[in-house]
């Protein structure tokens, strides 16, 4: 007779989560001016029967709000109900970021330019410290939650790791309006978990500091998507009645101000657009000209700065096919 095998313990900070078991656990960082300790929590699903290890994160960047409003919405439905495998969720990560309005730390620095950190180091890097030596251990696939910076309103769309199939398997699957391969930056987590061999994908949808129920619906539908995939929790009833499958891109375009002046987009982000087409226009306070930014091809639109003072060379539309 075949033994039925346990999934394995999750170990954080010393503290045990065993199969079966669901705990919220913390990472102490360090404190603020006044003394209050700032930690990152983390609540841990292991369920009982063996299956893979999956990080779900938010809020590497304090402003991007979009992924921290997707975590708390999928705990508050309770669909974390794992009964193969376990899943970690990070509902905000970088938490002096997000006390701040800001995406990096009160020094200026990005956490996600300072991977894999060191203890010793600045406030940013000690985060990513702390946080990979905790967690990359214990996880098998990634899925980092962002949104567009600066202004910048991203269309839902899933990056993963050229070369990484395993990467390009999860976006797949995730099933993102939009899915690419996108180039590792240097010193990201997504570089950090790609070297230690944990396929990572990165959902970007909307803007810093704004609410995109499109954006959290389709975020949790993805997470959900592998999840379900993986056999780690039951099927749930689709949050959209309608889901086509993901467009991939094989290239991408930024197109930019030809001149300063007021930004007005004439597409909708996310839009289908021909070789071209006025996707919108630069014009001067004084109505003495106008710029016409043109689609170079046939594609999509899947990024338009909100931003509506620009400078010439300012990013405008992100532009693919």
């Amino acid at each position: 007779m075949e033994l039925v095998k346990e999934n394995k313990d999750i170990v954080i900070k010393g503290e045990r989560v065993s199969p079966g078991q669901a705990k919220l656990l913390h990472i102490n960082i360090d404190r603020l001016p006044t003394g209050t300790m700032i930690d990152i929590p983390i609540y841990v699903f292991n369920g009982k029967e063996p299956g893979p290890t999956v990080l779900i994160q938010a809020g590497l960047h304090g402003d991007e709000i979009n992924g921290i409003e997707i975590v708390r919405r999928m705990l508050h439905k309770k669909y974390f109900k794992v009964k193969r495998g376990a899943v970690l969720v990070v509902p905000l990560l970088n938490v002096f970021g997000f006390i701040h309005f800001s995406r990096d730390v009160p020094d200026g620095k990005d956490v996600n330019r300072s991977f894999p950190g060191s203890k010793t180091g600045s406030l940013a890097s000690r985060i990513a410290h702390h946080y990979t030596s905790e967690i990359f251990p214990q996880i098998d696939y990634g899925i980092d939650l962002h949104t567009g910076g600066a202004r910048h309103n991203n269309f839902p769309q899933v990056r993963y790791t050229e070369g990484d199939q395993a990467s390009k398997q999860i976006a797949d699957i995730f099933n993102a309006p939009l899915t690419f391969s996108s180039d590792l930056i240097n010193k990201s987590f997504r570089k950090a978990s790609f070297r230690k061999g944990i396929p990572t994908i990165v959902y970007e949808a909307g803007e810093s500091m704004r609410f995109d129920d499109f954006a959290i619906k389709r975020g949790i539908q993805g997470i959900l998507n592998v999840l379900i995939n993986f056999e780690m929790i039951d099927r749930i009833n689709p949050l959209l009645k309608k889901q086509e499958r993901s467009k991939h891109l094989l290239s991408k375009k930024w197109l930019r101000a030809p001149t300063a002046g007021m930004f007005i987009p004439k597409v909708t982000n996310g839009s289908e657009i021909t070789k071209g087409q006025v996707l919108g226009i630069v014009a001067d306070t004084f109505a003495t000209y106008n710029k016409e930014i043109k689609a170079p091809y046939d594609g999509f639109v899947f990024c338009i700065n909100n931003q509506a003072v620009v400078n010439q060379g300012d990013a405008l539309f992100h532009v693919g096919k």
